[in-house]
């Protein structure tokens, strides 16, 4: 009897435990947490978004036959602001690679945008202008931290999926995929794009 009783309280305790080594608690969390991470990624790709008509419109004033640059600028955005990701596209990486390629595209039209500071030095003196290179500037570097913020969950995220014992309850349970990490889509990926006016 005494085995019994034992037995009976013993078994259930065992799985509790097992369960909880198996990542039953740990896997979404840390999946949520990478989520929320590229949430921020497009947030600061929204905000880049937002800033660039107001960037076209004080420019249109100053560099009127300059139209072809503005307009690139202008349908660069309108492609990056069309590709939206759901959470399960964030386990394919051609989704996420086009995604991207399409912010890409936008910095590299902000990019052309440079030599008009030289054709328009009055440009310079613009304090509408000047804020909002500065507004841009800031919200460059605030990409670059979401995604270095998104890629430290993905990787906690990828590596507790892939290891013993929460690779159990991953595969078993959640039948978890990884998620893909942001990689450079630019041969000169490792110089960041500076937009100067």
């Amino acid at each position: 009897m005494p085995f019994a009783r034992t037995a009976r309280f013993a078994v259930p305790l065992a799985l509790v435990v097992a369960t909880a080594g198996c990542g039953v608690n740990t896997i979404p969390t840390k999946e949520e947490a990478a989520k929320a991470a590229w949430a921020q990624v497009e947030n600061q790709y929204q905000r880049r978004a937002d800033l660039i008509p107001n960037l076209v419109a004080t420019v249109q004033g100053y560099a009127k036959q300059e139209k072809d640059v503005l307009v690139g600028v202008t349908q660069a955005r309108a492609s990056a602001n069309a590709i939206h990701l759901s959470d399960d596209d964030l386990k394919d990486p051609g989704k996420v690679a086009a995604y991207e390629q399409a912010q890409n595209h936008v910095s590299v039209a902000l990019g052309q945008l440079r030599p008009l500071q030289e054709a328009y030095p009055d440009l310079k003196s613009n304090t509408n202008f000047m804020a909002l290179q500065s507004q841009l500037e800031g919200t460059e570097n605030r990409i670059t931290i979401a995604r270095q913020d998104y890629n430290t969950a993905v990787q906690d995220y990828n590596t507790t999926i892939r290891t013993f014992p929460a690779l159990i309850g991953a595969k078993v349970i959640y039948g978890a995929k990884p998620l893909v990490p942001f990689k450079a889509t630019t041969a000169n990926a490792e110089t960041a794009p500076t937009v100067k006016f």
